[in-house]
């Protein structure tokens, strides 16, 4: 029997934002034990997975990570300058004009949001967060790092990772030829996106991203990308962090269509889920979070040393509104009277002066938007934004909300979320200030309820049921007890990512034993 060996492998992206470490320590062999948590209780990741893991056959699907808003850096590529990812000199600054329009989305009159383009890229999946202070350098981990790690004890090869590691630039199809992984291929790809947008955007790119993982596995396999008799094509499995789950979501039943402009709903081909047949979603907030209406309104600074992100420069970003909670779950209430408060219409907004509409955000409006006459423009061009981000929002909430039906039979669908941590769920906003306060608290992560992962719909006005009631045809339900960063580096989750990817039947294998 081999010694287990663990190796540990410094990273640094080293994209045109790259200054991100990480230490990735995975088991890569063996069988005696390693990966394990802290305590008596210990999760054996050698012992258990040695032999799913060293299996590099047709049974193992490449794998596509998807993180959460925030999780990707971005890059101007007029500028050269780090738009996120970093907080040194050079980096965009939201504290000022120049680095505020820069983090911001462009707001043009009249102007669908699919239009409204800016020369920020996505550059890579986010693994640290690096700030100088004085002279001090600090970092902080994404939870993006414990879904890697747990695919390194599956010894799964990170194309990206392994590019980096062998100082060559991330590119969108490097060779397979590029790398000397002793046999293996990559199994492993990371999908970096410009998380401002649109949702339903990024997931037609994600499309490109899950052909490309299929056809790589093929041609690695001497299939000339396909696998099998009649060629079918590899299947991938997704792991999807938090709002990555939505564009999964999304893109498993609308595939490359993106929400149409009139307002209504693609056709629910499930195109998407074509190439896709494990869909393991992690925390994600499906039916929204009252975390999201508290940034759209207050803005938020992320540590003491950061920028503060202002209420009107988040509400340049599609997707920050389309993360709201839903009007019927009663999330959002007037503060006297305990009503539901509609939040899809502009009006709202404007009564309560939230966000764009806050009068308070003049001048912050006006270094997003230099160029317009006076304040009576600067007006009509935000509220020309605040109402196309709504009602895109309350488009995508209908397409996401949609009872699933059709769902073809080779997918699973699962999700694994926190329901141990007491967790913001009503907000109360006065009537007269259009102030809000944390009124209700619910299980969740801290972040996520537990009611939203699920969907639940005995949620506000659903009413009481025994059962759940939910749109979404979940395959498999895990809850962890950690909050929202922790779910990806807790050991129940990470045993039970790996069997999900390496040793559960397939949906097609016949039930019981042989």
């Amino acid at each position: 029997m081999r010694s287990q060996r663990l190796i540990s492998v410094r990273v640094r992206h080293l994209g045109r934002g790259g200054m991100l470490a990480m230490s990735l320590l995975g088991l890569v062999a063996g069988a005696g034990g390693g990966c394990e948590s802290s305590g008596k209780d210990s999760v054996r990741l050698g012992e258990i997975y040695s032999s799913a893991a060293q299996n590099i056959g047709a049974e193992r699907n490449p794998v596509v990570v998807i993180p959460g808003i925030l999780g990707s850096n971005l890059v101007d590529r007029e500028t050269d300058t780090i738009v996120w990812g970093a907080f040194v000199y050079g980096a965009a600054d939201a504290d000022f004009p120049d680095g505020a329009r820069l983090v911001a989305l462009p707001m043009r009159e009249g102007v669908p949001l699919s239009e409204l383009r800016d020369g920020v890229e996505p550059d890579g999946v986010l693994e640290t967060l690096e700030a100088n202070v004085s002279v001090f350098k600090v970092t902080a981990l994404e939870p993006y790092k414990g879904i890697i790690q747990t695919l390194a004890a599956g010894r799964y090869v990170d194309r990206d990772i392994a590019l980096a590691a062998a100082g060559k630039r991330r590119r969108s199809q490097p060779s397979l030829g590029e790398i000397d992984y002793a046999g293996q291929h990559f199994t492993c790809f990371q999908f970096d996106y410009d998380w401002r947008r649109d949702i339903s955007e990024n997931a037609a790119r994600l499309d490109e991203l899950i052909r490309d993982a299929s056809e790589s596995a093929g041609t690695a396999r001497g299939t000339g990308g396909a696998a099998g008799e009649g060629g079918e094509p590899v299947k991938v499995d997704v792991v999807a962090h938090s709002m990555g789950g939505l564009v999964l979501m999304y893109y498993l039943r609308y595939g490359t269509q993106k929400l149409p402009e009139d307002g209504s709903l693609p056709p629910a081909t499930w195109e998407g889920a074509r190439l896709v047949e494990n869909a393991i979603l992690v925390g994600t907030p499906s039916a929204g979070s009252v975390m999201a209406m508290k940034q759209l309104v207050e803005g938020v600074a992320y540590a003491i040393i950061t920028p503060e992100y202002r209420a009107s420069l988040l509400g340049t970003m599609p997707a920050i509104y389309q993360l709201l909670p839903r009007t019927r779950h009663a999330r959002v209430v007037d503060a006297q009277t305990g009503e539901a408060v509609s939040l899809y219409e502009v009006r709202t907004w404007q009564r309560y002066g939230w966000g764009l509409a806050d009068p308070d955000q003049e001048q912050y409006v006006q270094w997003l938007l230099p160029e317009a006459r006076d304040a009576g423009e600067r007006r009509r061009i935000a509220m020309d934004h605040l109402r196309k981000c709504l009602a895109r929002a309350e488009q995508f909430h209908r397409a996401i909300d949609a009872p699933m039906t059709g769902v073809p039979e080779h997918l699973r669908l699962s999700i694994s979320l926190g329901d141990s941590h007491s967790t913001p769920s009503v907000m109360e906003v006065n009537p007269r200030t259009g102030t809000l306060r944390i009124r209700e608290r619910s299980p969740g992560d801290g972040t996520v309820t537990r009611a939203s992962a699920l969907m639940d719909e005995r949620t506000g006005t659903g009413g009481f049921a025994a059962r759940l009631r939910t749109p979404i045809a979940w395959s498999d339900v895990q809850f962890i007890p950690a909050d929202h960063v922790a779910l990806t580096t807790h050991p129940t989750f990470v045993d039970w990512m790996l069997f999900q990817l390496l040793e559960k039947p397939r949906a097609n294998t016949p039930r019981g034993l042989n």
